[in-house]
């Protein structure tokens, strides 16, 4: 089997872990590296992600990396740059980001897919967005529990995140919000959710032939009912401790499906969550109801190191699906399922 040729774009958490599966994958071969600081300009993708040298060289120069002619390009920035997506799919080189943009093709700006489109024509190219959440558990794990359905009255994702662990006041108090009074809750931060996860269930309640009313989103908050010590300082009592925000998609009046962001400083709250560890759980209520939970079996202090992989590995595993699809945007429900390729990793 010839090993496609791969771009790794971005190497920021995500980016690096996926570079890595790239270098140690046996069925892939990297051929370019696209970076954004100065730092990184030059130096050897290996070094970037903890591995041994590559020969492989990081850029920041877009058309090095397009003149490259790699079958697919992992592309993992912090934000979309659609100049940088349409020059990949113009030369011919498949798309697979853990960008939310592109779950459902009808969420995008009209024009922004008119372009994507457009440059898919012309090189021939696919594009998917994939990850862990939004994707494996909005999309890939839905879809299997209701294989087994034929009455589906509500499909509910609840995603835990504790917090206590993260050695950084400024995330926890400053960006989100934590240890403030319960009314300082930033709406923003729910306008920012449904954006990312409506697309993913809208997606998944068309597969199944609903046809979705609209999308809905609320977010709501917990204080914590005494004092809570966690790495990043004191959540005093009467403080936000805990945040809920619920993503709905609902169909013929009623929710059909949910996703529920639940993360916590502390369960020592004033509203009943039943919050659970690190994870993921998934409760189908129909005619033949599962309730399925996944844990993270990963220490705290080394849940850091160890997230990322659920992100970038499915998109790494996707990359054999998306070089066989026809020319677009492909989604979840048009790709054959992702099936992870093992082997030997290679040796560095």
């Amino acid at each position: 089997m010839t090993p496609l040729r791969v771009v790794q774009w971005g190497t920021g958490n995500i980016g690096a872990r996926s570079l890595q599966a790239v270098i140690e994958h046996p069925a892939l071969e990297l051929v370019g590296v696209f970076v954004y600081a100065d730092d990184k300009v030059g130096r050897d993708a290996g070094e970037l992600c903890g591995l041994e040298p590559t020969g492989v060289a990081a850029t920041g120069r877009r058309d090095e990396v397009v003149a490259l002619g790699a079958d697919v390009a992992l592309y993992m920035p912090r934000s979309l740059d659609p100049d940088d997506v349409v020059a990949l799919l113009e030369s011919g080189t498949n798309v697979v980001t853990t960008r939310g943009e592109f779950h459902r093709p009808e969420s995008l700006d009209p024009a922004l897919r008119d372009r994507i489109d457009a440059a898919c024509r012309e090189g021939g190219s696919s594009i998917h967005s994939t990850g862990s959440s939004p994707g494996f558990i909005t999309e890939a794990i839905p879809l299997v529990l209701t294989s087994i359905q034929r009455r589906l009255d509500r499909l509910t994702i609840d995603e835990y995140a504790d917090m206590s662990s993260r050695h950084s006041p400024e995330l926890i108090f400053d960006i989100m919000g934590f240890g403030r009074p319960p009314e300082s809750f930033d709406q923003r931060r729910v306008g920012h959710l449904r954006d990312a996860f409506g697309p993913s269930l809208q997606l998944v309640a068309e597969a199944l032939g609903a046809t979705v009313d609209r999308v809905e989103a609320h977010g709501e908050v917990a204080a914590a009912t005494a004092p809570i010590e966690i790495a990043a300082g004191t959540v005093e009592a009467g403080t936000i401790a805990a945040m809920r925000t619920t993503v709905s998609a609902v169909v013929q009046g009623r929710e059909l499906l949910r996703f529920r962001a639940n993360w916590y400083c502390g369960t020592e709250i004033d509203a009943d969550w039943s919050l659970q560890s690190t994870g993921w759980r998934v409760n189908v209520e129909g005619d033949t109801p599962l309730d399925v939970t996944l844990h993270f079996p990963v220490p705290l202090d080394r849940m850091a190191e160890t997230t990322p992989g659920y992100t970038a590995h499915r998109a790494v595993n996707a990359v054999f699906a998306v070089g066989d699809a026809g020319p677009g945007i492909r989604t979840s429900t048009e790709l054959p399922q992702i099936i992870a390729k093992l082997g030997e990793e290679r040796s560095t």
